[in-house]
């Protein structure tokens, strides 16, 4: 009898050694066919390698460590029995393993180099790899049974996949792209098993045969309709792509989208499908106003749009600073010499009537008086004394008509500081004469700026208003999660604003938090209300669904399409999402994104998904790059992307690419050349998210043009060719 063995990595059990050989030929006694008998003995072997790159640890899918398969008795059936295999014959009837990813990986060898040339013995590779594809399956039978029926093929594919991932085929892989066929773990491949199958039969057949045989071969059909469930599945989350378009474009909104009336149909007309919402800013109010518009602009325009309300989620973040004062600058642009080289444009107006889109002010002044709107000219003067005292003046340029309103350009040729109250006024021909008021002036947010060196103290919220008796003159802001404080420890690292600002824990308190700042900008860098905490070093353990959230929730069910599970960690997290949602009766409307932004949730993500198979709500996933990249290292951020990329295409999981796309467009309106790359890698994805700035119009349509236009390439004439 010939037997096989493949072998996963370093796998944690009370009852084995890593030495130890589980014979599961009962397990796979209905494949046993596929293994072929001869005199080689096929091995997978471990030894040490360089780290695993994607760093897959703790990984508790069900699979072999070891297996030994036997060649079949008789007509199929195969030795029966579980039996270890140990160097003192020790046995042991354990297998509830818990699989990892060590330092160290499996990887294929024989006994006899010379017969990896031999074709016979790669087939023997295959067959084995089979194999331990369909024991890895059953031993996660209990997992695939809890699964809704929808997601069974869904997750038998995963499993197939972690199964494979768990072994180094690198030899193999380049054995068979010799041959001309593609890797086993190849993403393009929907079906991992399917693939696997194809490779088998295109290996045992002849040239001729095996071409012929490729047109109607089922492991294609199979992969066709891998294919379609995952266009089918992204249709039900994100809903029905438009006309010639292959990705949807999801942009983030908030107050900014209730303050003009054609804010939603820009962005719909350049190309968004999907509006986000972040429940961790705003409140139900501004929530609604924001949907109805977006609900009404979809009708209008018909172009179908849904509606994504992330849940806050236990992140820490920097508590609200007071806000500064009413008061807002206007400023004319000066060349090097200090004088005025183009006059700061301002847009006129009473309250809620915004510009034009065409136009894009220095500075928005509105005003109370909808009479001293109607009695301005172009050519009139308007004087003023502002925040200083000082005498400046306005000169009206140009005037439009904005729906039942009207608005004026005026040009300011002085730097003045304008604030609530300030009075207007019109000299005219005639006495024509006009007296207007400024209002509704917002508060200039306020920040902390700093720099390398500085001391920054955090307190609780609720105690800033205490004097700081510990720190004298340092920065202070407060942070609203008592997690933070309960959790720290002097010299961990600690990380403002998605890792803008880093520092070191020098002191802890129950009621402070002492950092030293050890990066900032060259002119120090500025830190506000609500910006993110991370302290990657330090095992804060936060609850899945936080107090509030769970209110939101309520509020998310009934207008939204989706909702956004934030800092999702292990498979617990899934659990109480679960019930929290059967309690609602929301098991199949809702669709749910859950959002991979720490290493523990990267490094459970199999597990995650298939506890969320358990739902049979539409599913995706969003990775999370921004808080993705400071908990698990910038330099890291690439290979986790790819990795969850990977796993979401193979269990047929919508993915949502998120964070900074085409951020110096949105913030600036030029785009950088590393920018246009990394969009164009969202074709790979289902959905791509663009933050809130000043020119998300433009981005969206520059992205729409991104992700879906084609590369053709044109036949040069034969004459030209030299």
């Amino acid at each position: 009898m010939t037997s096989y063995m493949s072998s996963a990595p370093s796998v944690t059990n009370l009852w084995t050694t890593p030495n130890n050989v589980i014979q599961l030929a009962d397990m796979v006694s209905t494949e046993s066919y596929h293994l072929l008998s001869g005199k080689k003995t096929l091995i997978f072997s471990l030894r040490p390698t360089k780290s695993f790159p994607l760093s897959l640890t703790q990984m508790k899918i069900r699979v072999p460590r070891t297996l030994a398969f036997a060649s079949a008795k008789g007509k199929g059936k195969a030795e029966s029995g579980v039996e270890a295999i140990v160097g003192d014959n020790k046995s042991s009837t354990e297998r509830n393993w818990s699989f990892d990813f060590p330092e160290s990986k499996a990887e294929f060898c024989l006994v006899d180099s010379e017969a990896y040339q031999n074709l016979s013995s790669v087939l023997e590779k295959l067959n084995a790899l089979r194999s331990h594809l369909l024991a890895a399956k059953k031993w996660n039978a209990s997992r695939l049974q809890s699964c809704d029926s929808k997601y069974l093929e869904c997750a038998t594919n995963l499993i197939h996949y972690m199964a494979l991932r768990s072994l180094d085929t690198e030899q193999l892989n380049n054995y068979l792209a010799s041959l001309g066929l593609s890797s086993l773990d190849n993403d393009n491949n929907l079906s991992v098993l399917s693939n696997l199958d194809a490779t088998i039969n295109l290996l045992m057949k002849s040239p001729m045969e095996s071409w012929k045989q490729q047109k109607g071969n089922k492991i294609i059909e199979k992969n066709d309709k891998g294919r379609v469930l995952s266009s089918y599945k992204e249709s039900l989350l994100l809903g029905k792509l438009r006309e010639g378009k292959k990705t949807h474009i999801m942009v983030t909104v908030g107050k900014e989208a209730t303050e003009s009336e054609t804010f939603i149909t820009d962005i719909l007309k350049a190309g968004a499908s999907v509006i986000r919402i972040n429940c961790a800013h705003g409140d139900p109010t501004l929530w609604g106003e924001i949907i109805k518009r977006v609900r009404r602009t979809s009708q209008m325009l018909e172009m179908p749009c849904r509606i994504l309300m992330d849940l806050a989620g236990p992140k820490l973040r920097t508590g609200t600073l007071k806000p500064g004062p009413c008061v807002m600058k206007v400023s004319p642009k000066k060349d090097a010499y200090g004088n005025v080289a183009s006059p700061a444009i301002v847009w006129l107006s009473v309250t809620e009537t915004e510009p034009p889109a065409h136009l894009s002010p220095d500075a928005t002044i509105f005003v109370q008086d909808q009479e001293f709107l109607a009695g301005l000219q172009i050519g009139d003067s308007v004087r003023l004394y502002d925040a200083r005292g000082k005498k400046k003046k306005l000169r009206i340029s140009k005037e439009f008509d904005v729906f039942s309103s009207t608005g004026f350009v005026a040009e300011c040729f002085d730097t003045a500081y304008v604030e609530p109250g300030t009075e207007l006024c019109v000299k005219g021909n005639k006495g024509r004469r006009l007296f207007g008021e400024v209002v509704d002036v917002p508060p200039k947010e306020s920040f902390v700026r700093l720099r390398v060196g500085d001391l920054l103290v955090i307190t609780r919220e609720g105690s800033f208003d205490e004097p700081s008796v510990t720190v004298p003159g340092a920065h202070r802001l407060t942070c609203p999660s008592g997690y933070l404080f309960d959790s720290v420890k002097p010299g961990e690292t600690i990380g403002f604003d998605d890792g803008k600002i880093w520092g070191t824990i020098k002191g802890a308190s129950p009621a402070e938090v002492i950092v030293s700042i050890t990066h900032a900008g060259p002119k120090g860098t500025k830190l506000g209300s609500e910006k993110s905490i991370n302290i990657p070093q330090s095992d804060i353990r936060f609850k899945g669904l936080t107090s509030k959230d769970i209110k939101d929730l309520e509020y998310v069910a009934s207008h939204a399409d989706m909702v956004g599970i934030s800092f999702i960690r292990d498979v617990q997290d899934i659990t109480v999402l679960r019930q929290e949602l059967k309690k609602r009766k929301l098991n199949d409307q809702l669709g749910v994104v859950l959002k991979i932004e720490t290493e523990s949730g990267f490094e459970n993500l199999p597990l995650i998904l298939l506890e969320a198979m358990k739902c049979l709500n539409p599913l995706g996933v969003m990775i999370a790059r921004g808080d993705l990249a400071v908990e698990c290292g910038w330099e890291r951020l690439a290979n986790l992307q790819e990795e969850i990329m990977a796993i979401c295409k193979v269990a047929r999981m919508p993915v949502i690419l998120a964070t900074q796309v085409l951020e110096s467009l949105v913030k600036s309106g030029v785009p950088t050349r590393a920018e246009i790359t990394d969009a164009a890698n969202g074709r790979r994805a289902s959905c791509v998210m663009l933050n809130k700035g000043k020119h998300i119009v433009e981005a969206v349509s520059m992205l729409d043009t991104i992700l879906h236009t084609k590369l053709i390439y044109k036949k040069q004439e034969s004459e030209n060719l030299h």
